[in-house]
């Protein structure tokens, strides 16, 4: 593929009826490591998992960062994050009565040098590709609304006004250990990335999220976008998303180049 370059921003917001806000996320000094993190189990056990599943992200990329070609190694480290981060916030939960059953969603994913984003992902936060005009959902909810539609039971727009809506069906940190979903995806020059948590599609359908991803020039740009429509749109939930655009490295100025 050409030569390319990258560019993020990311934004978090509590949203319109959470007395605070549960989601974490991270992204790395170097750009290449992004996290996004939804918990649950009440006040305190929510905001206290995505925080624990995150910075064991973190501590694993400042212990040993991904390798930028190697796709095996990329994987096992994915899965070790991911491993990592469960083990966090199972062992503080099955110790500590005060926060007993909270879990949390996560997305991670890494950006290779070779073009390819590896991404690994538990519970129903998502990741997007908005690529030619067209938004593809790369990740598969573990939730119940998403068993329910692939039973045919539901219809999408049903799915997404269901009162089951919040109920997933595996995330970080209930179990000592937990399954993983790995998705790779090749990335080119006009695509960009969407990392979020159910906050933005429980408001926005997926052709909106893309409409205005594409209307935006840079990242920053989309994640205040995307927030002010979800706050518009009552924000019944926290929003976090993360944003990468990618570029051709020649269309870059030096001080936007990753």
């Amino acid at each position: 593929m050409s030569t390319f370059k990258w560019r993020v921003a990311a934004v978090t917001d509590r949203g319109c009826k959470r007395s605070e806000n549960q989601d974490n996320y991270y992204v790395s000094p170097d750009n290449r490591v992004f996290v996004v993190a939804d918990g649950m189990g009440g006040e305190l056990g929510g905001a206290t998992a995505s925080k624990l599943a995150v910075e064991a992200v973190e501590e694993l990329w400042k212990e040993k960062p991904p390798h930028g070609t190697d796709k095996e190694e990329i994987h096992q480290w994915l899965v070790e994050a991911v491993s990592n981060a469960n083990h966090s916030v199972w062992s503080v939960s099955t110790n500590d009565p005060t926060v007993s059953g909270m879990g949390t969603t996560i997305v991670v994913a890494v950006q290779a040098t070779s073009g390819m984003l590896h991404i690994a992902h538990v519970g129903d936060s998502r990741a997007y590709l908005i690529r030619d005009g067209k938004t593809v959902v790369l990740t598969q909810d573990h939730s119940v609304v998403m068993d329910l539609l692939l039973a045919g039971k539901i219809s999408p727009e049903q799915m997404r006004t269901s009162p089951f809506r919040s109920y997933i069906t595996r995330c970080v940190g209930h179990n000592h250990k937990v399954e993983i979903d790995r998705t790779p995806v090749e990335v080119k020059p006009d695509d960009r990335i969407l990392l979020c948590t159910d906050g933005l599609p429980a408001v926005l359908r997926d052709e909106d999220i893309g409409e205005i991803v594409l209307q935006c020039e840079d990242p920053e740009e989309v994640c205040q976008e995307l927030k002010e429509q979800v706050l518009t749109g009552g924000a019944p939930d926290n929003v976090t998303i993360v944003t990468i655009r990618y570029d051709e490295a020649s269309k870059l100025t030096p001080e936007l180049v990753t």
